[in-house]
């Protein structure tokens, strides 16, 4: 048997399926020649007498290491919603800072108007007129709603976010309906005499939307001024942040 030498590199284990299919990439012919054996052959590559000692729980480590490396990886290229888009109104600008946030729990901005955030967890208060003419207000859960529809369609001008019954509040001015729902963030807190209250799910921590007191501890107020709607406020609420982060309002 040839007596090679090799460093097994790591980047390598996604080339084979098996820890047997790696063993057998270190054999070579004339050493089945001699060995006449190949469970043998594989068995001295596995000591080490025959190019790399990786042993089969090492490979098994890298080799998942690999996939999530592969899988974190392709999850980091997947567009974002409002990639590309030309957004000429401050909210849809609004909503382009704080979707990868919202959607994946990290957040860049090139243009260094927010601080870097993780799982930042945004509620979208809208007032406005549904295509009746009613007007219509509501509590919009915004991680929950990307995660739940497309918003290629808002970004991009052909469709306008509105609020839904199916949203965390919903109401209809002509027609008196109100809803409330729990989303995949927020529970609703409906008997408070000041008004809505919402309570983080993973912090527990409570935000309070009344426009007279303060957001509450983690969350940041952010009235937007656009041609969109009637009236737009954001409330960011951060259950995480680097440690050498600090809350700052987004401009307007």
């Amino acid at each position: 048997m040839e007596d090679d030498s090799g460093v097994f590199s790591g980047e390598t284990v996604e080339e084979f399926r098996t820890y047997e299919d790696f063993l057998d990439s270190q054999i070579k012919p004339l050493d089945l020649f001699y060995l006449e054996d190949q469970e043998l052959a594989r068995q001295l590559v596995e000591l080490g007498h025959k190019g790399s000692s990786l042993e089969r729980e090492e490979f098994e480590t890298r080799k998942a290491a690999a996939e999530a490396s592969r899988l974190a990886s392709g999850s980091q290229q997947k567009k974002l919603a409002s990639t590309g888009k030309e957004l000429k109104d401050n909210f849809l600008r609004a909503l382009a800072e704080r979707e990868e946030a919202n959607r994946n729990g990290a957040m860049t901005n090139k243009k260094k108007v927010i601080q870097v955030w993780t799982n930042m967890r945004s509620i979208i208060f809208i007032r406005d007129r549904n295509s009746h003419g009613q007007e219509i207000s509501g509590y919009i859960d915004y991680s929950h709603r990307l995660k739940s529809e497309d918003f290629e369609p808002y970004f991009s001008g052909k469709k306008r976010l509105m609020p839904k019954p199916t949203d965390l509040s919903f109401y209809n001015w002509g027609t008196q309906v109100a809803k409330h729902n729990a989303s995949s963030n927020y529970e609703v807190i409906t008997e408070n005499p000041s008004g809505l209250l919402f309570k983080c799910k993973n912090d527990r921590k409570i935000l309070n939307v009344d426009p007279e007191a303060t957001p509450g501890d983690s969350s940041i107020r952010t009235p937007v001024q656009c041609d969109l709607y009637v009236h737009v406020v954001i409330y960011d609420h951060v259950t995480r942040k680097p440690a050498n982060s600090s809350c700052a309002p987004l401009s307007n």
